[in-house]
This record gives C-alpha cells, sequence and structure tokens, in this order.
C-alpha cells in the first residue's frame, strides 16, 4: 500500500507512516473566562547543546537530546515526555524515511512570531561550574475571538475583533542540570508597567506605559514577543522561548489526549444570575475531563474559592500536574491513529518563536523537559496583594516575596528546597592527605555587566596552599564566566578529595559535582566571590515564599468550590 503524504487519506497509511516514527507529547494549559472579559481588563538554550545546528540548544556547551532512530519491537512503549506545561499536548514526532512529506507537513501547520518586541536586550544565562545554562520558556493562553470556533467557544460577543488577550502566562523554568523544574503563574489581573513594543507586521509602536496596566493587555500589544518583554521587564528573567495556544487549541488537543481526572470538594456550577462565569457543572470529587470541559475547567474563575483569578490559576495547576501523572502512567495515546491525530491538532494549534519553528526543534526541546522527574517539578503562582479603590479586584506583586521568587529563579535555585538538602550530603568516601590533592583554580567572576576581577583565581589558590594543599594551581587559560563558585571532580574515587577543597574554602557541598568535562579537581571562582575573602553565604534566602502556594508535581489536591456556587 502506498503511502499517505497528507493527513486524513486513509488509516493504514497513517499508521505505517507512524511505525516509522519516534514519539513524544506534552502539554499546554488554556486561558482565561470569556464572560466577564469585557468587564475585568481595565532563545533556546539548554544545557545539553551539542551541534545540532537545527536544535534549541544548539548554542550550548554540553551533551544534547540524542536523535531517535526507527522503534523496534523491544522498544514497544511509547516514549511519554513529563510536561509540565498548561493544555499543551504536544506530540512531537522525529522525521525519517516515509514519514517526511508528513513532518514537512507538520512543520507547515507551525505559526511564528518573534521572541520579543521590546527595545531590552535580554541579558545571555550565566553558565554553572559545569558550563551549564537553564532554559525558560513562557506559556501563553490567548483569549482571542479571531475564528468562528474561537467565538463559539469564547463567548462575549461585545468582545469579538477586539485586540487579544494572554489571559494564561505561565513560566517553565527547566534548571541548568535538568534535574528540576518550576512553573511561575502571573494572574491575568496583575497590574504592573508595560515595556515599548514594536509590532513588527505593522511597524505600529506602543510606547511604555507611565502607569500600571494589566499583564493580560500585552498580548495586544503587537503580540506574544510584548508579553514576554513584559515579562523580562518584571522579573529581569531572561526568557528562551514562547508557546500560545487558544481556545480553539485547547479543545482540539484536549479531544486527541482523551480525559484528565481533575476532583473537586463539593458539587459544583460554573453560572451565576447575571451570566458570570464558564459554565462547569461537575458533581463532588474527581471526574475525568476532556474537550470543552477541560476548556470550562481551566477558565473557571467564578466558583472556585473566592472566585478571583488567584483560584484559577490553582484548578489549572491541578490540571497539569494530574496531566502529567496520566501520561507518565503510559496507559495513553498508544494507539499510532490517535497520535498522529494529536500531532495534527497540537501542531496547528501552536504560535511559537522562531527559536522552535520546526518538529526537530520541538523534539528536541522536549528531550530535555522529559529528564525531570515528577517529584522534582514545582507549580508556584507570583505572590502577589490586592488592590484597593479603584484599583479593587486586581493584583500586585507583593513586594519582597515576588522579587525573592524571581531572584531564585534567575539564579537557578530549585522551589522545592532540594538544593539546600544537599548541601548537608557529605561523602564517606574518605579524602587524601590534603597536601597530596591536586586542584586547578580558574577565574571564573566574569559577568554579563563586569569583565573578570583580577587575581582572584591566583588569591583563591593561595588560600588553599596556605590551608596545606600543595598541589594546588592556577588554570590561566580558561576564563569563561559562572555565575556561582562550584567544585567539579570527574570520579566517584575523586568526591572525597573534592569535598576537602570545599570545606578548606567554606564553599557548600551542594556546589561539588562530578563531570565528565574535567580530568581533574577543578574550582572555578565564580562572579559571586569577586571580593577577597572568605566565600561569602548566598545572598538573601533560598526558601521559596509561603505566599507563592507551592504545589509539587507528585501531589493530589481538590479544588475548594465557593459556597455560591454549589448545587444539589
Amino acid at each position: 500500500m502506498g503511502r499517505s503524504s497528507t493527513p486524513g487519506e486513509g488509516t493504514r497509511p497513517r499508521v505505517r507512516q507512524a511505525d516509522q516514527l519516534g514519539w513524544d507529547e506534552s502539554l499546554y494549559e488554556g486561558d482565561g473566562e470569556g464572560g466577564s472579559r469585557g468587564k475585568e481588563r481595565g532563545r533556546g538554550r539548554n544545557a545539553g547543546g551539542g551541534d545540532h545546528s537545527d536544535s534549541p540548544g544548539s548554542r550550548h556547551r554540553g551533551g544534547g537530546p540524542h536523535r531517535r532512530g526507527r522503534r523496534t519491537a523491544k522498544r514497544g512503549k511509547r516514549r511519554i515526555l513529563r510536561w509540565v506545561a498548561s493544555v499543551l499536548a504536544l506530540l512531537i514526532l522525529g522525521a525519517g524515511g516515509a514519514g517526511y512529506l508528513y513532518y514537512e507537513h507538520l512543520n507547515g501547520n507551525i505559526k511564528k512570531e518573534d521572541l520579543t518586541l521590546g527595545d531590552k536586550k535580554m541579558a545571555d544565562h550565566k553558565a554553572n561550574a559545569a558550563g551549564q545554562t537553564p532554559l525558560n520558556i513562557l506559556l501563553i493562553g490567548s483569549d482571542a475571538r479571531d475564528s468562528k470556533e474561537n467565538q463559539k467557544l469564547g463567548g462575549a460577543k461585545e468582545t469579538f475583533g477586539a485586540r487579544p488577550l494572554a489571559d494564561v502566562q505561565m513560566l517553565l523554568h527547566l534548571s541548568a542540570d535538568r534535574s528540576n523544574l518550576s512553573v511561575v503563574s502571573m494572574p491575568r489581573d496583575t497590574m504592573l508597567k508595560m515595556p515599548k513594543c514594536t509590532d513588527p507586521k505593522t511597524d505600529k509602536v506602543y510606547p511604555a506605559s507611565t502607569g500600571n496596566v494589566q499583564t493580560n493587555e500585552s498580548l495586544g500589544r503587537g503580540g506574544p514577543g510584548c508579553t514576554v518583554a513584559t515579562w523580562y521587564e518584571l522579573t529581569g528573567i531572561t526568557i528562551d522561548h514562547f508557546m500560545m495556544i487558544d481556545f480553539a487549541g485547547v479543545v482540539s488537543m484536549a479531544d486527541a489526549i482523551g480525559g484528565v481526572p481533575v476532583c473537586v470538594d463539593a458539587n459544583i456550577e460554573s453560572r451565576s444570575s447575571d451570566g458570570k462565569g464558564s459554565g462547569l457543572k461537575l458533581e463532588k470529587g474527581t471526574t475525568s475531563i476532556k474537550g470543552k470541559q477541560a476548556l470550562q475547567w481551566l477558565r473557571t474563575r467564578y466558583g472556585f474559592e473566592d472566585n478571583t483569578d488567584l483560584g484559577r490559576a490553582k484548578a489549572q495547576h491541578q490540571y497539569m500536574n494530574s496531566m502529567v501523572r496520566e501520561l507518565r502512567k503510559g496507559t495513553k495515546l498508544t494507539d499510532p491513529t490517535k497520535l498522529m491525530n494529536l500531532a495534527e491538532a497540537a501542531t496547528d494549534a501552536l504560535t511559537v518563536d522562531k527559536g522552535l519553528d520546526t518538529v526537530k526543534k520541538l523534539y528536541d526541546l522536549a528531550e530535555e523537559l522529559k529528564k525531570v522527574p515528577t517529584k522534582r517539578i514545582t507549580m508556584s503562582t507570583m505572590p502577589n496583594v490586592y488592590g484597593t479603590g479603584t484599583l479593587k479586584g486586581r493584583v500586585f506583586p507583593k513586594a519582597g516575596d515576588a522579587e525573592q521568587l524571581f531572584r531564585m529563579v534567575r539564579e537557578d535555585i530549585p522551589l522545592d528546597g532540594k538544593a539546600s538538602k544537599r548541601k548537608a550530603t557529605v561523602t564517606k568516601d574518605p579524602s587524601a592527605p590534603v597536601g597530596e590533592i591536586a586542584v586547578s583554580v580558574r577565574n571564573a567572576t566574569r559577568s554579563d555587566t563586569l569583565g573578570s576581577a583580577g587575581g582572584r583565581a591566583a588569591a583563591v589558590e593561595k588560600t588553599l596552599k596556605d590551608a596545606g594543599f600543595a598541589k594546588a594551581t592556577v588554570d590561566w587559560q580558561n576564563m569563561t564566566g559562572a555565575a556561582r563558585t562550584g567544585i567539579l571532580y570527574p570520579s566517584a574515587d575523586m568526591e572525597g578529595d573534592a569535598q576537602a577543597v570545599a570545606k578548606a574554602l567554606g564553599i557548600p557541598v551542594s556546589l561539588v559535582k562530578k563531570s565528565t568535562d574535567v580530568s581533574g579537581i577543578s574550582l572555578a571562582v565564580g562572579a559571586d566571590w569577586r571580593e577577597d575573602g572568605a566565600y561569602p553565604a548566598p545572598k538573601g534566602q533560598e526558601k521559596t515564599p509561603d505566599s507563592a502556594g507551592a504545589l509539587n508535581g507528585q501531589e493530589e489536591a481538590c479544588m475548594k468550590v465557593n459556597p455560591n456556587y454549589i448545587w444539589s
């Protein structure tokens, strides 16, 4: 039987193509609630790297995602991507053989736009001691009523043809060492300053706001690139990629995936006498939702907790966690035809930045994301406080706590607190006498804004020699910058020696790591140790603020229903 070059020309050819391809999928969440919209609106970097020129991590050091060949019978089960994102069920196909034409068809489905529309250039990531860099992806849910399907799903006729709003905004932070992933949601009602943005299609310039503007309006100021610029303006977090989806995309992908279990603590109907609400109606307990019902869940504001966007964000986190757990079970999407349907739905629904403009680049990104175990995924919401007076119902970043959360993401500090626990982990392997331990010290103090601090490697080398490390030397060749000081060692039998070096200098054990990039013990004096003296304690706390409402990816939760929306 001949192959099919486009979807829909017969089941058998599509299944045959599927058998020659590798599979993965990921999920991204939906949108804001339409019923009240009118009244309420007022670059890929990865630690993997490698030399894949078509990969989102091609510019960075380390071992990148590997290419996948033809599936064999022994490999059986489809790989399930441990995506945390929202309602984004993204199936990524590996191209080859008979699947090439379909691969190109899927590439054509993907819509692409500029990463940022702001004037401010985002800073490059600061590498850790191993030369690895984190990866930040902004997920955007658009409430655009720009098609009949979106108008039908979104409602609110008075908004048809209006500028779209970014009613879901979630930042995914994948750690430099790929050990953990953090998700930070920003409520759509957040008030902040907007940067200057220029629409690349019309050259229209949207000047920087002089006062506070609701964050979801950023999407209407030229596109998703302005939402990226707005996040950078507020948080200082470098964003590598964005992915955006609309109402119709959420429904089509939710249908292709199948049901996701969600829980409510009482019977809920999100509909008020004056027409507010998403229309969601569920019985108390756990229900598997998909399609339009999944969209309703993700848009529900009236009926959850205090009827604000904060309750909706919690519901979206619950959906995301549940989706990840379901996919990791490997019980869904095992039928090739369903997988093809999901690939079609996902690529057709997505708008991405130009750094993720092919299926292969999305696949490579998926390979990086899947490295994180579910137990190291943490959901959080930007700490906030309610406005008063005319701004009642809006929220503002909470002084201190919001910046603390943003700083932890910028500095690649896990939100689950695991880093602090690792500090106390000391190897049982005894070290050699300090006089026999060879350690190479390099100056890695250079940063984006400052050059190398002169003499730092030599100063630390002298400190080590004074402590008895007679074989300490300076590496004068490697001046690559590192955000944080770190010690690398090549093999387990040298771990005790490396920790002895750390102890002598007062460096936390958590900054001592095994790496195949070194042949001996290597100490990088980072940008956090530019001054003479003992190694400085980390700036600020390394604890996620309680006001961020952190939720672990393994935790099962049940949404609290507002008493006014309970039915019997």
